[in-house]
């Protein structure tokens, strides 16, 4: 039971959490990581693989006798199918380029770089009997665990042609390219080869039914239900009436003090968190919907965070401390930018964000040479419905700003989940989250501060030098880890001195569950994706 909406079920579309944690119980990827790891690697739909001297070939060895949900045959053919796909549409706002990047050399479809030809996709992928082969553009330390992302998981090419997708030949390519996925028929018809079917989609619940076929076996818990609850409160009661296994519940305050030693009710703590969470300043609002008047006063100008010292009179009027204390109890993580300290490159010695109203209002000041504190604005905040959390530290966020000039106003806006991360929807200040899909710094300094990366594009980020370091941190990751450390810490402190983001603190991981669902404890969760459902099990009618 969750509070968000679903953007996508087509795998080739997916690049959020919610439809990740979905997806990969759906459908599967060659490899993946095992409860626990961020290093190894375990076998899905592939038994094993071989890397070449250069670190440039990679080959598969596919699982054999694997069926999908419909049905027909896995086979090589589905593999090669699905990645070049993905390299032909490949949206930005995909995890396409996840796989592009590597076997391509660049992030970009065919439409943006015109030196992509069939002839370079078809190369890239290639099946020798029921062994794949990919063939990479430059070795790539992290390939294994890009292929771990839902994005990459593995679709029929044969029900998809059937439902009207791409057929998967030369002659149609250039059609498909760029093409949005989000929408597809396969966002609505499923076919995958995991443990559970999709087997009723309507009125926000999806309803799972264990894949009786599943090369693995048949998982223990034969039905899932996936509810979308807005109301806190609802998914809150839903829990302690056993009417859910699991659930969306909010923050630590709210398992502390309304869930923990409740009858039925068990709660495992100290989770890894590898997510990172922002309010992204977005420096060109010039086509958004969202700005008010477009003015002073009454809305902001489009170029309102394109100024240094308004991004500053932000960052340093957020009070960090407060934000642990009341929504974490404490538990939380402060980060100087927007990455895990447990990867390389995250530079200890670089100080954390912190409160200082002073400063705070001196930027203020100074802001578009004094008009902004002479006029006033009024700036709308977006955040995720459902998430508490992040409604607090816009909160937070307000009475700072307003208290600093009684013409200063802020005004937090919920939206859905899929309404809030399109690509029409263009907020002058919003909820950034990033949950990586595979544990490499690049992951994390690339979407958020270049700027071509996923949050950079939205934010409108245009620092060349960030850019070239990050280039460069990410040629040389492989080879010389410490100048990569080295450039990385260089983002992280020039992104600070910007004021880029106002980077949230992360509460350590924390959830609640009913007592008889086993398979939820520390040592169960992926870091990366969470749980797997065919690894659950529960005592009484499943």
């Amino acid at each position: 039971m969750e509070a968000a909406d679903i953007p996508t079920l087509d795998p080739g579309a997916v690049f959020d959490g919610v439809s990740s944690r979905l997806v990969q119980n759906t459908y599967e990827t060659l490899v993946a990581y095992p409860a626990g790891s961020l290093t190894d690697y375990e076998p899905l739909l592939a038994e094993s693989w071989t890397v070449s001297d250069d670190g440039k070939q990679y080959r598969f060895k596919l699982r054999p006798e694997v069926k999908f949900h419909s049905g027909n045959p896995f086979s090589c053919a589905d593999v090669e199918y699905t990645f070049e796909r993905n390299l032909v549409t490949n949206l930005p706002s995909s995890g396409a380029w996840y796989i592009s990047e590597p076997l391509l050399g660049t992030r970009d479809n065919a439409e943006a770089d015109p030196s992509i030809t069939w002839e370079r996709i078809d190369k890239a992928v290639e099946c020798e009997g029921n062994e794949l082969v990919l063939n990479l553009a430059r070795p790539e330390p992290y390939l294994l665990a890009r292929l771990t992302y839902p994005g990459q998981a593995i679709v029929d090419k044969q029900y998809a042609a059937s439902l009207g997708e791409w057929d998967g030949t030369e002659a149609t390519w250039k059609d498909w390219v760029g093409k949005d996925l989000s929408e597809s028929a396969l966002n609505g018809k499923y076919s995958g080869t995991g443990p559970y079917r999709i087997v009723n989609s309507e009125n926000d619940t999806l309803t799972f039914a264990s894949f009786a076929d599943y090369w693995g076996g048949e998982p223990a818990i034969k039905n899932v239900v996936r509810r979308k609850v807005p109301e806190q409160a609802s998914r809150i009661e839903a829990l302690l009436k056993g009417d859910t296994d699991i659930a969306e519940v909010g923050s630590r305050e709210v398992i502390e003090t309304q869930l923990a030693n409740q009858p039925g009710i068990q709660v495992v703590d100290d989770l890894p968190n590898l997510v990172s969470y922002a309010l992204a300043m977005n420096q060109d609002t010039s086509k958004s919907q969202n700005t008010g008047s477009g003015t002073w006063g009454d809305g902001v100008p489009a170029n309102f965070f394109a100024d240094r010292d308004m991004r500053l009179c932000f960052t340093k009027a957020f009070d960090y401390d407060t934000y642990i204390e009341q929504i974490f109890l404490g538990k939380a993580e402060r980060r100087n930018t927007l990455m895990p300290p447990q990867l390389a490159g995250y530079d200890q010695n670089l100080a954390n964000p912190s409160l200082n109203l002073d400063e705070a209002t001196e930027h203020c000041k100074a802001a578009h040479g004094g008009e902004a504190w002479e006029k006033g604005f009024t700036l709308n905040v977006a955040y995720r419905e459902g998430t508490p959390q992040i409604q607090a530290a816009v909160e937070i966020l307000k009475n700072n700003i307003e208290a600093m000039n009684p013409k200063f106003k802020v005004n937090p806006v919920e939206k859905q989940w899929s309404e809030l991360i399109s690509a029409a929807n263009i907020e002058p200040m919003a909820y950034a989250s990033w949950g990586s899909g595979y544990a490499d710094p690049d992951n994390y300094f690339r979407p958020f501060y270049h700027s071509q990366g996923y949050h950079g594009l939205k934010s409108h980020m245009n620092d060349k030098q960030l850019d070239q370091w990050i280039d460069e941190a990410r040629l040389v990751t492989g080879t010389n880890p410490e100048q990569a450390a080295a450039l990385y810490g260089q983002v992280a402190k020039r992104a600070a001195d910007e004021g880029y983001y106002i980077v949230l603190p992360i509460g350590v991981g924390i959830q609640a569950y009913r007592d008889n669902l086993q398979g939820v404890g520390a040592n169960d969760y992926n870091v990366i994706s969470g749980l797997f459902w065919k690894r659950l099990s529960k005592g009484g009618t499943q």
